[in-house]
């Protein structure tokens, strides 16, 4: 019995050695597994925040709209940049520059330069449309409409030089006119072997280095209508097919019909009205 026991006794004490085993075995692959499991998780954990600090240059990308938006507002420049009046008659680059503005707003002119017929009443409709004085003259208002409202820095002074400019184009003017009194009427005619009426405003103009439309009814529709009260001498005084140099005084120069030739007189009949080109 005694040895019986004895044997036993080692079996159960082997029993305790294996569970422990087990236990430590399971608690071995439970650590194993464990740092797996863990690893794995951290693992992950990092690899997801990885892809988080590419995200960051996106906030480039949202700067980078801004520059784009800020260009544009730089962009926009005056349409017309010279302060010279435009009229009828007038050319270069500056004409270019009107008949681009006043196409810009609905006009369909050709851009040539040559401020014409068309162009002259493309001027007169946008005036209108602007509520601006119709006299189809690009001054220093109607530039500043074209220009978005605002009138170009060197305005202001070019009214006074343009003042003292307007003096010395009108004595310059009559004095023109005057030379060619006597000359023969010659109808089409613009030299002084002969001319008709537009011709000698024509002639007069053109030596204070002013370019006008050829017949009476466009130089009459291509200045700025004014009262006599406003008149100085140069302007022009136009009948319905006539016109004539203002000399001042109630005085003109006009190529006659009548009496064949240039001469200076009174303001006779009824003038339509007076047109200044200053």
């Amino acid at each position: 019995m005694a040895q019986h026991n004895s044997h036993r006794l080692p079996v159960r004490a082997q029993l305790p050695t294996r569970q422990a085993g087990t236990a430590a075995r399971g608690l071995g692959g439970a650590a194993v597994l464990g740092t797996v499991v863990l690893g794995t998780a951290f693992t992950g954990a990092s690899a997801q925040a990885a892809p988080a600090a590419p995200s960051a240059p996106a906030a480039p990308a949202a700067a980078a709209p801004a520059t784009a938006d800020a260009a544009p507002s730089v962009a926009p420049s005056a349409a017309l940049n010279s302060t010279q009046k435009l009229r009828w008659g007038s050319r270069g680059g500056a004409v270019q520059e009107l008949q681009s503005a006043l196409n810009s707003n609905g006009a369909g002119l050709a851009v040539d330069g040559v401020f014409g017929k068309r162009t002259h009443a493309a001027v007169k409709d946008y005036q209108s449309s602007k509520g601006l004085q119709v006299d189809g003259v690009v001054g220093p208002k109607t530039r500043a409409a074209l220009n978005g409202g605002v009138s170009t820095g060197g305005a202001s002074a070019p009214s006074s030089s343009a003042s003292s400019s307007s003096s010395g184009s009108s004595s310059t003017i009559v004095n023109a006119a005057r030379s060619a009194v006597g000359t023969p009427y010659s109808w089409g005619g613009s030299s002084l072997g002969g001319m008709d009426c537009s011709g000698l405003v024509n002639y007069a103009y053109k030596a204070a280095g002013i370019s006008l439309p050829r017949t009476s009814g466009q130089i009459a529709n291509g200045g700025r209508w004014i009262s006599q009260s406003q008149a100085q001498p140069g302007d022009i005084v136009a009948w319905s097919g006539h016109v004539a140099i203002y000399a001042g005084n109630g005085q003109i120069i006009d190529a006659s019909g009548s009496k064949q030739r240039v001469v200076e007189r009174s303001i006779w009949g009824n003038p339509i009205g007076f047109v200044t080109y200053r």
